[in-house]
Order: C-alpha cells, then structure tokens, then sequence
C-alpha cells in the first residue's frame, strides 16, 4: 500500500510501459504517460485496431505497436503495462500480465466476476508484482482533503455517507445502444463505492439495495443499457451509504461525496471545472466540465505518478510499502479495493434482479449470461 506526500524517484532509468487497448481511456493514460508523468516512458501500445495505436503511437512516440497484447507482455525491456481494453478482457490480461512479471495498472473493473478476479489477483500475487486499480478519485485534491480530515477524526465517526455521478449524458458516449449492459454499476458507480469504501475504511460493506432503470434513453432499456440508478450500502460499522448515477447531467460533469459523522461533516467534490462564477444582467455563470477527464486531469495523472514510483522502486529493490509514521492516510487502490468495489457492483446487479436487499459477496453474478430485459 502506497501512502500521501510520496515523491518521484530521481533515478535516471525511465519505467518503460506498455498500453494494452487504445481507445479513448487508453489514450489519455498514454498521453499522460509519454507527457505528464516523470521518469516514465510510453514504449509499446497493443490493439488489435493496428491503425488506432499506430496513429497513436506517432504522436506520442511510443516506438513498439502491434496487434496482440503478448507481444507486449513478451518483452523483457517493458516493466509494467497499463491495461485499457474493454472490461471483460481484464481479468485474464492481469493474469497473463503477472505471469510475465509485468506490473499492472488496470482500469475498473478489474473482471466481471469475482472467480475470475480472484484468480487474477491469485497470479499477481504469485508473481509478486505490483497491481493497481484505476479508481483515481482518491488522487483528486479535494477528495484528499475530506479523507485526511475524516483519517484525523475531525468528523469523528462516519454514520451517512453519500456519493453521486452525474454523468453530461449518453449523447456523450459514441454508439450508446452497444454499451455493455449493467454498465451503470461496473463502469460508473464502482468509482462511487470506492470512495465510500475509502471514507470508511475499516468497514466492510455488507448489504446493498438498487434500484435502476433507464429514465434518459428508454429506448434503450430493453438491451440492459441502464441510465439511473440509486442504492443504500449497510457497512459493517453500523454507517449507512447512498451512492447514486444518472447519465443527463445536462450542465455538465458533477461527481461529491460526503460523510456526515459524530462530530460533524466533510464535503467533497463539485460540478464546476474552477471556482470562478460570473454575475451579470443574464444571471449567474461557471465553467462546468463536459468529461471527466477535464474534471479530474490532475487527478488520473497522479495515480499513475504513483504507478510509476511504485513500479520502480520494485525494479530498484526499495520497499514500495513505506508506510512512514507521517503518512497521513492509505491511498493506492489495490487487489482487495479492486474486489471490494466488485463485489458491491455485482450485489446491485442482483439487487436490481430480486428487487430485495443483497448481501455483497452473496450469488455472484456472471454478467455476460445476464439479460436484463428479461429481469426488469
């Protein structure tokens, strides 16, 4: 577990890093990899759209492209690869990965089942690799600052918790109709149970509750494309959550969370892109963010500094697992954050099946044998 205040190595021999999966999310990672990130180098870019990476590859300078993933797993100059493809090729591709002893950075979720998952994280533990998963909200400052104060007990003990996604719309999202099913758990609320899984750490979730349907795009409710979705979390400390999502945040990206505790409360995040408001004759104005990554730019570069520095304190032979007396709070998201956060997606989407309170970890769901026209 990696900690708050780290900072990048000086060493001079960059982290050479493979992108598996080029789409969007995959190429903003590279993006970030080949320009924000100190002492990191983007070498290699698989996809099986070979004209997609190499266009990619050109322009970021990544000097390996290829079609199959295990040609980048295959070479013993990459240290670590970050994995981007669509979801239900993580799990076996942090396998593969860890067998090769690649570190991995994955984007959530990690697999679409817990068998496959644990199985995956099984590899990487064997291997002895370091695994991390893309929930990058813990890197945004003002969600630092609410877990700093809630680790200090400012807000003494959490009792309601909350975290909302509101998402610009499925208009922003190309070719809606053939998105995965149940992706408002999977994709978009995952991030939301790890933030209150992190505000409340030490708690376990025990019990969901969801509701779901499709308000925004009806039309597409009978392919399981669902659009709004709302449930309550029991943790085992007693502290009751809600995390909630809806895809027609027509003025643009608006992700908080919150904790009300036994001596107050903390408040973090915001719908606006900066803290500037306009007051004139036609009212009042802000800059609001059409995609979460102008929301949280800083925030998903961070995460993969910290990617970056733990990959290679691993190669130099430091401990990536300090964990100084002074650190204020636990940060990177790893294996058991990447299940935990599975787990309750997985509970919703039997939740939303039975229409009952679910336990987490209770029945997993296969998702691609799910129909959800069929159950709702």
């Amino acid at each position: 577990m990696a900690y708050l205040n780290r900072n990048p190595s000086d060493a001079t021999q960059p982290v050479k890093i493979g992108l598996i999966g080029s789409g969007w999310m995959g190429a903003f990672h590279a993006e970030s990899i080949a320009r924000r990130v100190p002492g990191a180098e983007l070498a290699a870019i698989a996809d099986p759209n070979v004209e997609s990476a190499a266009g990619l590859a050109s322009v970021l300078g990544a000097s390996k492209v290829t079609a199959d993933a295990a040609d980048i797993l295959a070479d013993p100059e990459i240290d670590a690869v970050i994995i981007a493809s669509p979801a239900r090729f993580h799990s076996a591709l942090i396998a593969q990965a860890a067998a090769a002893g690649k570190h991995v950075f994955c984007e959530k979720p990690a697999g679409l089942g817990l068998a496959e998952l644990d199985a995956a994280m099984a590899a990487v533990e064997a291997a002895g690799v370091h695994f991390q998963i893309g929930f990058n909200r813990r890197y945004a400052a003002d969600f630092q600052a609410a877990k700093k104060d809630l680790a200090a007990g400012t807000v003494g003990t959490p009792q309601l918790l909350r975290s909302l996604t509101r998402d610009p719309g499925t208009g922003s999202i190309p070719n809606a109709a053939r998105v995965p099913a149940w992706t408002v758990f999977l994709e978009t609320l995952i991030h939301d149970f790890d933030t209150l899984n992190w505000f409340n750490e030490g708690a376990e979730p025990v019990e969901v509750y969801a509701i779901a349907d499709a308000l925004v795009e009806p039309g597409l409710r009978d392919q399981g494309f669902l659009d709004t979705a709302v449930v309550t979390i029991r943790y085992s400390n007693g502290a009751i959550a809600v995390a909630e999502a809806n895809f027609s945040a027509l003025y643009g990206y608006d992700i908080r969370g919150e904790v009300f505790g036994s001596k107050g409360m903390v408040q973090a995040g915001r719908a606006t892109e900066t803290a500037a408001r306009r007051y004139t004759a036609d009212g009042m104005s802000a800059d609001t963010p059409r995609l979460n990554v102008e929301l949280f730019r800083q925030a998903y570069t961070d995460e993969l500094v910290d990617f970056a520095e733990s990959v290679r304190a691993r190669r130099d032979g430091r401990s990536d697992d300090p964990a100084p007396s002074s650190a204020a709070y636990s940060l990177t998201p790893g294996a058991a954050d990447a299940r935990r956060a599975l787990a309750m997606a997985l509970a919703c989407i039997e939740s939303v099946k039975r229409g009952t309170p679910v336990g987490v970890n209770a029945a997993p769901v296969n998702t691609a044998a799910v129909n959800t026209a069929a159950v709702l």
